[in-house]
């Protein structure tokens, strides 16, 4: 029997973090940002946001601010933030250094390639 698996949920890290004394509730995490327009900081219900939807990096994947809720109330903390900002910058660096798409093609320079092929097929016999 030494060999027992734990039939305990694992903890969350912010979990570890919040009883490590590094816990913020999610107004207290706003005001560690300027506001995106004007003056102020972020408001709670964007940092809530953040951490229920979620925030879609360039490379079109879904990133959340890890939270956990104690007692009446939910609290993250600076590491969660920074995992959380540092994954959207990650994603964005490595979405800045991937080759950029074409440019989609204008109606006449379809329009011209499809007679193109379609002069090079009937050339061909098909």
């Amino acid at each position: 029997m030494a060999d027992a698996v734990s039939s305990d949920p694992p903890v969350p890290q912010v979990l570890s973090e919040i009883q490590a004394g590094d816990g913020l509730s999610l107004s207290a995490a706003g005001r560690l940002f300027p506001a995106h327009r004007g003056n102020g900081t972020v408001d709670p219900s964007t940092v809530w946001r953040w951490a229920r939807k979620g925030s879609k990096a360039p490379d079109g994947r879904l990133v959340r601010l890890e939270v956990c809720r104690v007692g009446g109330r939910w609290l993250t903390s600076r590491s969660a933030l920074a995992r959380f900002i540092s994954a959207l910058s990650a994603a964005a660096g490595s979405a800045s250094n991937q080759p950029t798409p074409p440019a989609a093609r204008t109606p006449t320079t379809r329009r011209k390639s499809s007679e193109r092929a379609t002069r090079e097929l009937e050339r061909r016999g098909a």
